[in-house]
């Protein structure tokens, strides 16, 4: 029950996100036009919980995760983490709020400054944030070392001489020293071994049930959202076009690109695999230059209608955890 209630407990929440990167162009180098990267998102976060974000490559998740982190500036949209509205921050409060959102990057091998030990790495952001005496931030190096796997032994060696999966160690220990509210996992194994995937993956969970951490996690890897999260959001072309828990998503999935993700995730069972019709979409993804008007989805959508090219879909609440942005799924078409 107790971990229930905490879920329970809204710790972000995002109104309307918009990140559009201007063109330049001409004789002058004016704006003529706009890459829509992520366009018009809500969502909450729950403490506690972790809620991911999956989609195609170029989708929007990862840019997504850069504006909460406010590693690029939203175009528009409100951000609120306990309550508080992150646009109307101060320079202190924004310091503040980034140290409580902190990232594990993608690639291990490029987010590990190569010049600086480890000791140094993990030193950096709580001599920053003024965390203690050098004595006290010595051992907090040493606890977030041993935490994440590692020991003493590693704290005097450079990024080179790790394995990847040890830098990603190192990228979790680093995330995890300022002991934030959110941490954004931004694809944290895709880069990895499947042996070394699934270890981190334990590791995560265990600092979470240890910490009461909460994760956002960008992946577009089904297989191993469905191990970790509580709650998905299914985007596709800078737009959520469904959300739910992690067994309505997988088990009950609404929208028809939710179905085509699905049909693609690998199923070891032979038996199984006989039994399910893979969904095979037609055409690219639209620019997201030029996104189509309507649905986005409606140029590979193969239950599209007249409707679904003209009209863009309003959020549907199928219950209080499962929404999805269909006109067939809101008119009964398709359920």
């Amino acid at each position: 029950m107790l971990e229930q209630a905490v879920k329970t407990e809204e710790l972000l929440k995002v109104e309307n996100l918009k990140k559009y990167y201007p063109i330049r162009g001409g004789v002058f180098g004016g704006i003529t036009g706009s890459v829509k990267a992520v366009d018009d998102v809500s969502f909450t976060v729950r403490k506690g919980e972790t809620f991911s974000l999956v989609g195609e490559s170029g989708c929007g998740k990862s840019t997504t995760g850069m504006c909460l982190a406010r590693l690029v500036d939203p175009s528009s949209g409100k951000i609120y983490l306990n309550n508080a509205n992150i646009h109307e921050a101060n320079k202190s409060a924004l310091k503040q709020y980034r140290r409580n959102i902190q990232i594990i990057f993608q690639d291990p091998y490029s987010s590990l400054n190569p010049k600086l030990t480890i000791r140094k790495i993990l030193s950096e952001p709580l001599l920053i944030n003024g965390y203690g005496s050098k004595l006290e931030i010595e051992n907090r190096v040493l606890s977030l070392l041993e935490m994440v796997g590692l020991g003493s032994q590693h704290m005097d060696r450079y990024p080179h001489e790790f394995s990847g999966g040890q830098r990603q160690r190192i990228g979790i220990a680093r995330a995890i020293s300022l002991n934030p509210d959110i941490i954004i996992c931004d694809e944290p194994v895709s880069a990895l071994d499947v042996s070394i995937q699934s270890q981190l993956l334990n590791l995560l969970k265990d600092l979470q049930e240890e910490f009461g951490l909460t994760y956002i996690f960008i992946s577009h890897d089904l297989s191993v959202v469905e191990h970790i999260s509580d709650r998905v959001a299914v985007m596709y072309l800078g737009k959520i076009v469904e959300m739910g828990t992690t067994k309505e998503i997988f088990e009950s999935p609404k929208h028809p690109y939710t179905r085509a993700l699905l049909s693609s995730v690998p199923i070891a069972n032979p038996k199984t695999k006989l039994m399910r019709k893979r969904i095979i979409l037609e055409g690219d993804v639209p620019s997201p230059k030029n996104p189509p008007p309507g649905c986005s989805f409606h140029t590979r959508c193969p239950f599209k209608t007249e409707i679904c090219e003209k009209s863009i879909p309003s959020e549907f609440q199928i219950n209080k955890e499962h929404s999805v942005s269909c006109h067939l799924v809101e008119n009964g078409a398709i359920f």
